[in-house]
């Protein structure tokens, strides 16, 4: 897959890799039918008691009841092996302890009884830590793109969430307002990894505003500069030129921008076609000393490109994010030190989840906390970061999404195909009548389209056992809409 935006069936953009291939809207992906089609591969009893359990005291007299279900007992883990090694089970030798054993500890007979795919790991507590279900939670497994999880809390740790990129658009040159001319180079200097097609019209846009329809030099970027999720410095400047200029510009680079206008709700109040002609040609060079700063264009804030990042499981954005505070050893020290996650439980080689990473349940369940204790203090929570299934679009837009279920599971996905023979993973938190959840699923070694059902369906059973599922208080809002918040900024004490 390409790593430029796509558009899904929608039309809206799209801003995933093949990390998470088959979303949205696959046959691999889990639909709408989901939980049916889950419900069939499980034996007959089993769907007379699950049936029994969630649905079956509803309706008396026209009035809906609560399922009848059990009283919760929770109980407090017991200390686990620092070692990383897997939790020896009642009645099991120590040599057979080594072995992929998916042995449950739960005090829920249904969600003990479920058959465990592959080799994987179960984590679902309390609020305040009481252990519902656990399996393998000090083993080790490949988290996939749960990886970002970390990427996201470390960036949020480092920058907050209101941060934003800023791209900044340098001349050497002297401007002739007569013949609206630019006498000289521009110069383009960011880091901004969401930086596209409209963001450089944009550009062009308050080029016109300052009285510059034409460039009489060329267009510079520094090596860090990035369009289109491009991974290429000199690419982007050649989309740049062409880009900024009405003659050269692409359809998509014109929808683009149409898009952006609806989006941000500007449509009529700037120009629709603005454009500005280079005489030069694209390059990328350092930035020298002696420029004049014209102008800034700053990106949406950082919540809104964690939002992106994490919905459709973009690796391009969590590379480039994680690369600004060290790549994978900079995560993995800000997580181990501020989230209280053993090293020997935590290993990253990546900061969007490909290759071959080492996490536990049990640190991965650390990580939530810490991250939802880092959201708090922005009065923030994880739907403002992390799909919400059944709403968002991207990777759960088609998971736990009828009208029982959308809005009551949010969290992360995460998806390798090939590496470790199979690998799929899924954490976050529900919601449900008697309270929300923690939970950690990683599944490994064997079919994806197996694990993916297998969740849908324990996290289900999960939200039965506690009175069955309830929507978060969250109302959906497009990434577009979220991704078209960008605006330019001044120096100080210039005219604009």
């Amino acid at each position: 897959m390409s790593l430029n935006v796509k558009r899904s069936r929608r039309g809206r953009k799209l801003w995933y890799n093949n990390d998470e291939a088959g979303f949205p809207g696959s046959a691999s992906d889990c639909s709408r039918r989901s939980i049916h089609v889950m419900i069939k591969a499980t034996t007959i009893k089993f769907v007379v008691v699950f049936a029994s359990l969630v649905f079956g005291s509803f309706a008396v007299q026209g009035q809906a009841t609560r399922p009848l279900l059990q009283d919760i007992k929770i109980y407090k883990p017991e200390p686990q092996p620092s070692d990383g090694s897997l939790v020896k089970p009642t009645g099991i030798s120590t040599a057979a302890a080594t072995q992929p054993v998916n042995a449950v500890r739960t005090t829920f007979p249904l969600l003990a009884e479920q058959t465990i795919p592959g080799y994987s790991g179960i984590l679902v507590e309390t609020m305040d830590g009481g252990v519902v279900v656990e399996s393998n939670s000090s083993a080790l497994f490949n988290p996939a793109s749960n990886v970002k999880i970390a990427t996201a809390y470390a960036v949020l740790k480092t920058f907050g969430p209101d941060f934003r990129f800023a791209t900044n658009v340098y001349t050497n040159g002297t401007i002739d307002r007569t013949t609206g001319t630019l006498n000289g180079d521009l110069y383009i200097s960011g880091k901004d990894p969401v930086f596209n097609y409209e963001h450089a019209i944009l550009i062009a846009n308050e080029l016109n505003r300052r009285g510059i329809r034409s460039i009489t030099g060329n267009v510079v970027v520094t090596f860090d500069f990035v369009m289109n999720l491009s991974g290429s410095s000199q690419r982007s400047a050649d989309l740049l030129l062409s880009t900024l200029d009405l003659s050269r510009r692409s359809p998509a680079a014109a929808r683009a921008w149409v898009d952006y206008l609806n989006n941000s709700g500007r449509m009529g109040t700037i120009p629709s076609l603005p454009s500005v002609s280079v005489g030069g040609t694209a390059s990328v060079q350092p930035i020298p000393s002696d420029l004049t700063l014209l102008f800034s264009h700053e990106s949406a804030k950082m919540r809104e490109i964690l939002k992106a990042t994490l919905c459709y499981s973009n690796n391009f954005l969590a590379e480039r994010l994680g690369d600004m505070i060290g790549g994978p050893f900079g995560v993995s020290r800000i997580v181990e030190l501020n989230a209280n996650v053993p090293d020997s439980e935590f290993s990253l080689a990546t900061t969007s989840g490909l290759g071959i990473n080492r996490v536990s349940p049990n640190a991965m369940m650390r990580l939530l906390r810490a991250l939802q204790k880092e959201l708090g203090r922005y009065r923030m929570n994880f739907a403002d970061i992390m799909p919400v299934a059944g709403l968002d679009e991207g990777t759960l837009e088609n998971r736990f999404d009828n009208d029982f279920y959308a809005g009551s599971v949010v969290g992360k996905t995460g998806t390798l195909r090939q590496t470790d023979h199979g690998v799929s993973a899924l954490s976050g938190e529900v919601n449900t009548q008697k309270g929300k959840l923690l939970f950690v699923i990683f599944n490994q070694r064997g079919s994806v389209n197996q694990f993916r059902s297998f969740q849908n369906l324990y996290v289900s059973l999960v939200q039965g056992q506690f009175g069955g599922p309830v929507s978060f208080n969250y109302t959906a809002v497009s990434l577009d809409k979220r991704m078209a918040t960008s605006r330019i900024s001044y120096p100080r004490n210039a005219s604009h």
